[in-house]
């Protein structure tokens, strides 16, 4: 397609590169985005976001976060979709203190987490069993005026459901406690 010499516009690409990546092709995904990168065509923050997201999957974590850090030099700002895909692997591989980091730069930054944002941490938090660092995404959650989406209220019921975890209800925001009480 790139070398019929034919122009394609950006989400033309953007449409074959998650095709590539949802295919499992990565390493030709990530070879046509460099080939992207060399030509005159503006990129938009959806088309790292799909190569950031792809290559986290795969375990190229270094790769992922060496786009991440190109954003701004190709004068783009990362979106709440580009820190919640960041986010989310950092929680899952532990890297919490480093989580929290970009997080605080992400709000310094100016981009305001959303609802799915915050829901998704607080989900990922709670699977991690750190109910209480959890609860400061809940509390954001509040402060927004957001609302818990089911699946986090699930997991919240599932959790302290389990006797082992009752104790960890009071790192909870207290609007939250019913959960344990509830199980009770």
């Amino acid at each position: 397609m790139m070398k019929s010499g034919k122009e394609w516009g950006i989400h033309t690409y953007n449409i074959i590169l998650n095709g590539l990546c949802k295919s499992n092709c990565v390493d030709e995904a990530f070879k046509m985005f460099q080939s992207l990168c060399s030509k005159d065509l503006q990129l938009d923050i959806i088309t790292f976001n799909i190569m950031i997201d792809a290559l986290f999957k795969v375990g190229r974590k270094e790769d992922a976060m060496d786009l991440f850090a190109a954003i701004p030099a190709n004068g783009l700002v990362p979106s709440v979709v580009t820190y919640c895909l960041i986010a989310e692997t950092l929680i899952e591989e532990g890297s919490l203190e480093e989580f929290d980091g970009l997080f605080s730069a992400m709000e310094k930054s100016g981009t305001a987490p959303n609802s799915r944002m915050l829901n998704a941490l607080a989900r990922r938090l709670l699977r991690r069993g750190d109910i209480s660092r959890a609860g400061a995404y809940l509390s954001k959650l509040d402060e927004k005026n957001f609302s818990l989406e089911a699946s986090t209220t699930s997991m919240l019921i599932s959790i302290f459901s389990r006797e082992e975890y009752q104790h960890y209800a009071k790192s909870l925001p207290e609007k939250y406690h019913f959960f344990s009480d509830a199980s009770k």
